[in-house]
């Protein structure tokens, strides 16, 4: 995978914590650090706003198309 190298600003206490992750051998460096952070909150982003998505729907409604779809005939079903 490709990397690009940034600079970025972070407070004394974060980066105290993330060396000691580091001088702990929990991590090989600091960078690994951060990238794992970043792609937990991305994939928790990502979570909330599929669960956001999700309370936007009708349970009533996509009860009735689930439904619908099972009570036609397997004749009308598509041929895989």
């Amino acid at each position: 995978m490709a990397m690009a190298k940034i600079a970025i600003t972070i407070e004394n206490d974060l980066l105290k914590r993330i060396d000691l992750l580091v001088m702990s051998k929990s991590y090989p460096n600091r960078s690994k650090v951060i990238q794992d952070a970043v792609r937990e909150k991305l994939k928790a982003i990502e979570k909330d706003r599929f669960k956001r998505e999700c309370a936007k729907l009708d349970p009533e409604f996509e009860r009735a198309v689930a439904d619908e779809g099972i009570n036609t005939e397997i004749s009308e079903w598509p041929e895989y």
